[in-house]
């Protein structure tokens, strides 16, 4: 895990992202912003991305994404990650400039052209569809629920359980002291201890146990391994689900730990944060020498947080063990 690292290579990355940030070079779009040099790296040599800035307001992933469910079953299909990807190549990575109408224009273009076709002149579409696909990639997709009927729709889940509150604001980047001055690179949701934590994504369990840092945590890969998820400051005592092991896969919706405030403590299982919450993280891997090194490449996630609300996992609680489980089991499928 990332805090594990050396305080020099933490140091020696917080300067790499600020001279990556500064050496954007001009787009050649409508709107004259700046995209990652990493993307003229990325499509013109074939090496893989290093860098990702994660900037799509929640309005628009929204859109995107209802466009995408809504013509699930038309002839053309429209794909969320595309719509978005268009748009993004087409601000020059700055949504601030989005306009819900520019969707809406592109989906008319798109009942007659095909998306290679517009976007064969947009030197940053391959990249921004490549760095999209690696945060958004397994939260669409064809599920059968507990009765048996087949849908399609969003798949990814909050990682608050259903009914539980919890409180969170865009904190991304906030300064951090515990150790050395750093970076927050993760997403804090306010929930009170206790509260069951849903894996956001199915995949499997490559992390668990203390961490300085973090805590009680967990990381958890994707099957197609471009996103690590990472859960931490744990409840003290009891952090997992029960049986809960690495080398585990895990569904999308299982409760697989309990919001606590462990941390920032070399001894392990202390309650050294001072406000309980889930630090809930998304690191993207394109190649595995990204791991645990000083080229990691987190997001922001306050944005994708708050679409993942609208798919919250309903739990019940077993009043011998004390354990919640998921209520509803579903069974997605899987692209190969």
């Amino acid at each position: 895990m990332f805090y594990r690292i050396m305080k020099m290579k933490r140091l020696i990355a917080f300067f790499l992202v600020l001279i990556a940030a500064a050496g954007f070079a001009a787009a050649s779009g409508r709107y004259g912003d700046n995209v990652p040099a990493e993307a003229k790296t990325e499509s013109s040599s074939g090496s893989f991305i290093k860098y990702v800035e994660f900037n799509v307001p929640y309005i628009a992933l929204k859109k995107a994404m209802n466009l995408d469910i809504s013509s699930h079953k038309e002839k053309n299909k429209l794909n969320w990650i595309e719509l978005l990807a268009y748009l993004a190549a087409k601000y020059g990575g700055n949504f601030s400039h989005y306009k819900s109408n520019d969707m809406d224009v592109l989906t008319t273009k798109l009942k007659t052209q095909s998306m290679a076709d517009l976007t064969k002149d947009m030197k940053y579409y391959s990249y921004y569809n490549k760095a999209y696909t690696a945060v958004l990639g397994g939260l669409l997709g064809t599920y059968t629920d507990s009765s048996g009927e087949e849908k399609y729709g969003l798949v990814g889940f909050s990682p608050i359980a259903k009914t539980f509150p919890y409180e969170d604001y865009d904190d991304f980047g906030a300064a951090r002291t515990y150790g050395y001055k750093r970076q927050h690179l993760g997403h804090d949701m306010m929930a009170a201890t206790g509260t069951p934590v849903i894996a956001v994504e199915s995949g499997i369990v490559e992390a668990l146990g203390w961490n300085q840092y973090g805590g009680w945590r967990i990381g958890i890969r994707s099957f197609d391994k471009q996103r690590y998820y990472y859960y931490a400051h744990l409840r003290q005592n009891r952090p997992y689900a029960a049986n809960l092991a690495v080398g585990q896969t895990v569904t999308a919706g299982d409760v697989i730990g309990y919001v606590g405030h462990t941390g920032y403590s070399t001894k392990e299982n202390v309650n050294n944060i001072k406000v309980s919450h889930l630090h809930f993280g998304l690191q993207l891997i394109f190649d595995e020498s990204q791991k645990e090194s000083v080229n990691e490449i987190w997001v922001d996630v306050y944005q994708l947080a708050m679409l993942l609300r609208q798919n919250q996992s309903e739990v019940v609680r077993n009043d011998t063990t004390k354990e919640y489980s998921r209520k509803n089991q579903i069974q997605i499928q899987y692209q190969q």
